[in-house]
C-alpha cells in the first residue's frame, strides 16, 4: 500500500478457538502468517482467539494481568515480522477479581497501538439455546477506543457490542472510518441478526465493517455462526468466510466512505430527541 494510496487489504482470520490457550495461539499465528502471504496490510482475528470462555471458575483459572500474559506479545513479535497491522479480536486478561475481554491492535514495528475492553456484557436468555452470562466472569469496560491508523481512524468494539449502535454512531462522528467487530455470535443468534446488524452499523454510519468470527462447534459444547464479513458503506458484503476455518484476504477503498457520506449526509443530521408523554 502507498503512502498516499486510500486502498488496503484487510485479512480477516476466522477460527474454531478452544479451551488449551497454547494451541489457539498457534492457530492464530498460522492463519495470521496466512493472510499476511496473502498480502494483507491490516490483520484481525476474531473475539476470543486466544481462549474460548466455558465457564467462570475455568476462565479464571487460566487467565493472568496483562503483564504476565505471553500470547499478546508473541502477537506483537508477529506484526513486526510480518510487517502488517495486526488487531487481536480479544484476549482474556484478569483485571482483579474478573477478566476483561480486551481487543489489542499492533502496528508493523511491533508496538502495542491500543487496547480496548468490550463494553457491553453478554448477560441472555436464548430460546432454543441456552442461558449465557458473560459478566460472571469478564468485568465491562467503559471507554470507547479509535486507532489512528495510517490510512484512517479504526473504531474498536467486540460482539454482543453489536447491538448497541449509539457506540458506532459516536466513534464514526469522532472520524473513524473503519469499524471493527471481532466476534464470536452465537450459531442462533448469528443466523437471525448477524448480517442484518453488520450491514446496518455499515450504512448508518457510512463505514467499512470488518467483523472476524469464531466459527462451528467448540470443545466446550458452544456452537458459534462463523460467516467473518466484510461490509462497505453502502451495505454490500464484500467478503464472507461463511462456516470454516480459514482467512480471506480483499482490497477495499476508502474513498467509498467518503462517497458514501457526501450521498448520505446522517452523520451530521442528528437532533435532540424530545419525548412527550
Amino acid at each position: 500500500m502507498s503512502e498516499v494510496s486510500r486502498k488496503l487489504k484487510i485479512g480477516i482470520v476466522q477460527m474454531t478457538s478452544n479451551e488449551v490457550i497454547e494451541e489457539n495461539v498457534r492457530l492464530a499465528e498460522k492463519l495470521i502468517r496466512d493472510a499476511a502471504a496473502k498480502g494483507a496490510d491490516f490483520i484481525l482475528t476474531p473475539e476470543m482467539t486466544t481462549l474460548l470462555d466455558f465457564g467462570t471458575k475455568q476462565v479464571m483459572e487460566k487467565v493472568v494481568p496483562e503483564d504476565q500474559d505471553d500470547s499478546w506479545p508473541r502477537f506483537a513479535a508477529l506484526a513486526k515480522e510480518l510487517g502488517v497491522w495486526l488487531m487481536i479480536g480479544s484476549i482474556a486478561i484478569r483485571n482483579g477479581d474478573k477478566a476483561a475481554n480486551r481487543c489489542f491492535v499492533f502496528s508493523p514495528d511491533g508496538k502495542k497501538q491500543a487496547t480496548y475492553d468490550k463494553i457491553h456484557m453478554f448477560d441472555v436468555d436464548i430460546p432454543g439455546d441456552k442461558a449465557y452470562r458473560e459478566s460472571n466472569a469478564y468485568q465491562a469496560g467503559e471507554e470507547a477506543v479509535l486507532v489512528k491508523a495510517p490510512w484512517c481512524k479504526v473504531g474498536l468494539s467486540i460482539c454482543y457490542d453489536l447491538r448497541f449502535p449509539h457506540l458506532y454512531r459516536s466513534l464514526a462522528q469522532a472520524g473513524a472510518e473503519i469499524l471493527t467487530v471481532p466476534s464470536a455470535f452465537t450459531y442462533v443468534t448469528g443466523k437471525a441478526h448477524w448480517h442484518t446488524l453488520l450491514k446496518a452499523r455499515a450504512i448508518e454510519n457510512g463505514a467499512f465493517v470488518i467483523a472476524p468470527a469464531q466459527v462451528g462447534d467448540h470443545r466446550n459444547g458452544r456452537k458459534t455462526y462463523g460467516h467473518s464479513l466484510v461490509v462497505s458503506p453502502w451495505g454490500e458484503v464484500l467478503a464472507d468466510l461463511k462456516g470454516e476455518q480459514g482467512t480471506e484476504v480483499i482490497e477495499i477503498d476508502l474513498e467509498e466512505v467518503s462517497s458514501a457520506r457526501k450521498r448520505i449526509a446522517s452523520l451530521t443530521h442528528d437532533k435532540k430527541i424530545v419525548i412527550k408523554g
